[in-house]
């Protein structure tokens, strides 16, 4: 039978940094399969337990915990050992009482950091398309792949603070001037900063921010951005 899903395995020096694997070991590690976050900007469960937080030693071990139904992936079991976890997702393996969730920091892509019991039914999700389709309901689509019928009044490039898993709308923050941002890609990625004007696009160039970092202000695409709140972050994001 002809597998559709892709390959199962990736060279490991074609790794993105972020994963924290060696580079010098078996020539091959596992890979992300399609699914809600893109292949360069999510880590392979098994590879997220193994390399990056180090709660297993070996690939068996990482598959044993799996498959075995312990690992929650923004509160839903996730048995997959090529389920790529990305950004602002909320990952916890029972019987650990850390629980973790993947931001920008550092100047890293993706970075785990410990969160509260309290914070781990929140998550942003960052709108990526809104369409209008039967009965003129509108459909929010999200950066991690996920979509809902709603009728929040939020546009693309805003973010949603959501409860998980059910995917319920709890508050909105537009993506506006005196929005805290944190930049999710790019050169500055990881930066936190302040929304001082946003620029509408033109035929050469994208919606831009323009946003005060402290020591600097910036000028970068909002599509590199994500809004985590009005004065200060809703949410522990560093």
């Amino acid at each position: 039978m002809v597998s559709i899903a892709g390959s199962k395995k990736l060279k490991r020096q074609m790794a993105p940094l972020f994963w924290g694997i060696t580079r010098k070991d078996k020539r091959f590690v596992v890979t992300v399969k399609p699914g809600g976050h893109k292949k360069n900007l999510s880590i392979p469960t098994a590879v997220f337990i193994r390399d990056t937080l180090k709660l297993v030693n070996t690939l068996r071990e990482a598959k044993s915990v799996i498959y075995d139904g312990k690992i929650k992936v923004d509160g839903v079991v996730r048995k997959s050992i090529h389920h790529g976890v990305g950004l602002m997702d909320v990952v916890e393996m029972e019987g650990m009482p850390d629980i973790y969730r993947l931001v920008p920091k550092d100047l890293t892509v993706l970075k785990p950091i410990k969160i509260n019991e309290s914070e781990k039914t929140k998550k942003l999700l960052k709108v990526s398309r809104k369409v209008t389709i039967k009965d003129k309901k509108t459909q929010l689509g999200f950066h991690d792949g996920r979509t809902i019928i709603s009728d929040a009044k939020v546009n693309v490039g805003d973010t949603c603070v959501v409860q998980i898993p059910e995917t319920k709308i709890l508050d909105v923050i537009k993506l506006g001037k005196d929005a805290q941002v944190i930049v999710t890609k790019g050169v500055n990625v990881g930066r936190m900063g302040r929304v001082v004007d946003i620029r509408d696009g033109t035929f050469g160039l994208p919606k831009r921010a323009l946003v005060d970092i402290g020591e600097k202000q910036i000028e970068i695409p909002t599509d590199l951005v994500m809004a985590i709140g009005k004065d200060k972050p809703v949410i522990k994001i560093q």
